[in-house]
């Protein structure tokens, strides 16, 4: 079992530099509360006189890393970390705190749920909590949840799940079912970090040694930017001449020893944080997603890896933009793929609603989107993710309305007919451009064996090779 921290040292691993809020949550109820349950002012009074805390929760401002933020630490050694009214008080005001400052609200938290003393009373707590998230969530600042053991009940099923980011740390027990009211068959492995990770339910579980580091860059990368500029194209990382014939132009984006999404992102951004799962119980470990540091300044990305992207991709993807469009934040995309998964698999996962819903992100999105193909644009799961208005492609990439073996075989032509159909398809980097799809093939960086033939920021017209 993980060490369960008190309240204030979960908050002085975190940050030294820590101002609490009074006020809200701080008068006692009438003697053994709403229910008149036996015995809980007694309750009460132990849990106080243990903790030296007068209710579950501490909220306050902070300074995290130079970054500040609205803090909510759960004292679990009182009654369990549960949420009562009072507990509600203080939460609903932690968030109006975040609101009134455009601040970011993090939260620590170590609950088993909402308190049985105070019944129906507690249990409401969860809608007032809800509604001052998304109160929040509508000004603007980010929300992020550090799930401590135990992060069960509603504090899960409110701040700990309803949060942008969601951190874990290693070890900790995570789930709506505290261990005393799950099925005795139940996989005791889906109610752990590592567990909700892999089910795309998290996005990360983090050391306690590397929690004060992580959520500072969080922070950072997460603040809002009132005017953005969009992302620049990235340079190509190959020096790969334009094809000749379509076919030609299929098989250099299909060969094995072109970059992928990894190494051009690793060239892009000086740092990464990954964002990871769709929130509904999977991930696409073909879909790379999250916000990135370039020259001081943060972008979002949604890079394909060449897979065929999965419905859990395209859900992730979408959570992604929105969250970039609603912090202001510009959103760079890398496509490669040969076009969305179509297995059984996928289509009982929703593959047609979450291409859809991509698609519908990417179209609503205020901020500036910049795309770059860096290999295969294959069809409308490809699509789904460009930049309308601001798409660069590659030398090495293609992008069609299907796969040449696919169009030579809807046509009923024999194989031998694929490449040319390939060449009717107009599909090569040149023809994207002609065609007003691409505004601009881009070449290496200058020095770096090509001409670099973009204008750097993604606003204006690259120059053009045909």
């Amino acid at each position: 079992m993980p060490e369960r921290l008190t309240a204030r040292a979960a908050i002085a691993a975190l940050t030294t530099e820590f101002e609490e809020l009074t006020g809200a949550g701080t008068v006692d109820g009438a003697g053994d509360g709403p229910l008149s349950w036996g015995g809980y002012a007694e309750s009460r009074a132990r849990a106080a006189a243990r903790t030296g805390e007068a209710e579950s929760v501490v909220h306050g401002l902070a300074d995290v890393g130079g970054q500040r933020c609205v803090l909510v630490s759960f004292e679990f050694g009182f009654l369990g970390g549960s949420l009562g009214q009072r507990t509600g008080d203080r939460l609903v005001a932690a968030y109006e705190a975040a609101r009134t400052r455009s601040l970011p609200l993090v939260s620590l938290i170590a609950t088993g749920g909402s308190r049985m003393q105070e019944g129906m009373v507690a249990l409401t707590q969860l809608q007032r909590v809800a509604g001052a998230s998304a109160r929040l969530r509508a000004a603007g600042p980010a929300q992020l949840a550090v799930l401590r053991d135990p992060t069960t009940g509603g504090g899960w099923a409110t701040l700990g799940a309803g949060a942008d980011v969601i951190l874990a740390l290693p070890g900790a027990q995570v789930g709506f079912a505290g261990s005393r009211v799950r099925p005795a068959d139940a996989d005791p492995r889906a109610y752990t970090a590592e567990g909700q990770l892999a089910s795309g339910q998290i996005d990360a579980v983090v050391p306690p040694g590397e929690l004060p580091g992580t959520m500072a860059g969080w922070l950072r990368a997460l603040a809002p930017q009132p005017a953005p500029r969009p992302a620049p194209v990235p340079d190509a990382l190959s020096a790969t001449g334009l094809p000749a014939t379509g076919w030609d132009a299929v098989r250099q984006a299909r060969a094995a020893s072109r970059p992928r999404a990894e190494a051009y992102l690793d060239a892009y951004f000086e740092h990464r944080l990954p964002l990871r799962g769709d929130r509904c119980g999977g991930t696409d470990p073909g879909l790379l997603c999250g916000f990135g540091r370039r020259d001081g300044r943060s972008i979002a990305y949604v890079a394909q890896c060449g897979t065929a992207t999965r419905p859990a991709g395209y859900r992730t993807a979408a959570r992604v933009v929105r969250l970039a469009d609603r912090l202001g934040v510009p959103v760079l995309t890398l496509i490669d793929t040969p076009g969305a998964a179509n297995d059984a698999a996928a289509e009982r996962a929703g593959a047609g609603a979450a291409i859809a819903d991509a698609f519908a992100a990417v179209a609503a999105a205020r901020v500036p989107l910049t795309t770059l193909v860096i290999g295969e644009g294959g069809s409308g799961g490809a699509l789904a993710l460009a930049a309308p208005g601001n798409t660069h492609v590659t030398r090495d990439s293609y992008f069609s309305v299907i796969a040449p073996e696919l169009a030579a075989a809807i046509l009923k032509r024999p194989p031998e007919e694929v490449r040319a159909t390939a060449d009717q398809l107009r599909l090569r980097p040149q023809d994207l451009v002609e065609l007003g799809f691409a505004r601009s093939v881009v070449g290496p960086a200058p020095g770096g064996g090509g001409e670099g033939d973009r204008n750097g920021d993604g606003s204006g017209d690259a120059s053009r090779e045909r």
